[in-house]
């Protein structure tokens, strides 16, 4: 027979039971977690500004420069002017596009965490326009969003934002009054903010910005197409297709960092190194610990992402680095063409040779062979592929870079040229002999 008071002791211990329980659930979901300090919610006072080579390594912006700024009363001061440039996007390819302070895009903003900053933005465009802090912890006011957040920045006003970075990261800035026009043609650029107390153990050498982005220009034309949803036939690294692109150089030995933004109207980036693994060590939601990072050839940079990469240059030679979905490592002009694959060309040369002597139908074997072949093309506009390499035409065009790892670079890194491969590295045709020796019957 269970006592009266059994039934008490079993009741006080499911309730004890239960109360566990709810205060485990509870924990799962988040309700009793408390952030880390970079959290939105906390509140940060303004430290003494960073200066580089102080409290931080600068970065560089390949084909790109950063924004300068002047410390007022312990305030750096920034200055971006959103106005109309011309641009080129590869030699032979320009176009008339919006940006700041002279360029496409925009130049780096770079501080350190605690740093208060003041950013002035004059509008010379001929359209109201805002700036969004992409990512960025700040007041609502400050947030940039056009009729939301603030009035629209008019034709002639100048703005002033103002906030305390309470997070350090890789972060983007972009128009966000009419963004599909206005980010259409090339209103964003790229903002680094460096941790106020780094690891001194955990130094990188290299330290490079890519800004990836897509852009419709129709070849002839001199203005990207801002209503364009799909069929993007400009690919760009910095506002840079290649061959415009410039080289990554680094020493052999660098423990190199490659931040990427991705701020293309519709498309991710599925973006591959040769020749090295990295790993990926931080979003644009903060850093990843270094017990959770992992190994990677090839990531996926999303749209309204970044994605910080790490490596160690440990292989000498020219190593691409690129866009790894397809139609991304072309240009413009292999787009809205018939498909020649496996034609017969002889019986249409001989038909239209008539009116024009030099026509010569192409595509019916890939586009491979447009690289070499110096043709004429509509004015202000370029071909679907690459350049001349050291062995032969480079296949490749738009998202498109080359990580130069050298034994010895010069004090500023500059483009030291094509990698002169031992002879017996390079890979060539085999000859009888080898065939022979190894059995392979051809």
């Amino acid at each position: 027979m269970v006592t009266r008071r059994e039934i008490l002791s079993a009741g006080a211990v499911v309730a004890g039971g239960l109360t566990v329980s709810k205060k485990a659930q509870a924990s799962a979901n988040g309700k009793s977690r408390k952030w880390e300090s970079s959290y939105s919610g906390q509140k940060r006072k303004a430290m003494r500004p960073g200066k580089p080579g102080r409290d931080y390594q600068p970065v560089t912006t390949p084909g790109n420069t950063t924004l300068p700024y002047k410390i007022v009363d312990g305030v750096k001061v920034f200055h971006l002017i959103a106005e109309e440039v011309e641009h080129e996007f590869c030699p032979g390819l320009k176009a008339t596009c919006w940006g700041y302070n002279g360029r496409v895009h925009g130049p780096t903003i770079e501080a350190v965490e605690g740093d208060k900053v003041r950013v002035y933005v004059t509008n010379r465009l001929i359209a109201p326009t805002t700036v969004h802090w992409h990512g960025v912890f700040l007041p609502s006011g400050m947030d940039g969003v056009g009729g939301l957040n603030q009035a629209a920045i008019k034709p002639g006003e100048t703005f002033m934002y103002e906030w305390t970075f309470r997070q350090h990261g890789t972060f983007m800035y972009h128009s966000h009054h009419d963004e599909m026009t206005q980010m259409a043609l090339g209103m964003m650029g790229m903002i680094v903010v460096h941790p106020r107390r780094p690891d001194r153990n955990y130094r990188v050498d290299r330290d490079f910005v890519i800004m990836l982005s897509e852009w419709s220009i129709k070849p002839g034309t001199s203005r990207p197409n801002s209503i364009a949803m799909n069929d993007f036939n400009v690919l760009t690294m910095n506002a840079r297709a290649f061959p415009g692109t410039e080289a990554l150089v680094c020493k052999k030995g660098d423990r190199v960092r490659i931040r990427l933004g991705n701020l293309s109207a519709m498309d991710h980036h599925s973006i591959h190194l040769h020749g090295h693994y990295f790993k990926v060590v931080a979003t644009d939601g903060g850093q990843i610990p270094v017990s959770a990072q992992w190994p990677e050839t090839t990531v996926i940079v999303p749209t309204g992402a970044s994605r910080d990469i790490e490596f160690i240059a440990s292989e000498e030679g020219d190593w691409a680095f690129h866009c790894h979905m397809t139609h991304h490592g072309m240009n413009q002009m292999g787009h809205n063409i018939p498909n020649m694959i496996g034609a017969n060309i002889a019986r249409l040369n001989e038909q239209v040779r008539p009116i024009l002597p030099e026509y010569m139908a192409m595509g019916h074997n890939g586009m491979g062979d447009h690289v070499l072949m110096e043709m004429p093309a509509p004015p202000n506009s370029i071909p679907m592929l690459g350049a001349k390499g050291p062995h032969g035409g480079i296949t490749m065009g738009g998202m498109f870079s080359i990580v130069k790892v050298r034994e010895k670079v010069s004090a500023d890194y500059r483009d030291p040229g094509w990698y002169n491969a031992p002879k017996e590295t390079i890979a060539k045709q085999a000859s009888a002999e080898a065939l022979k020796k190894d059995g392979i019957i051809i």
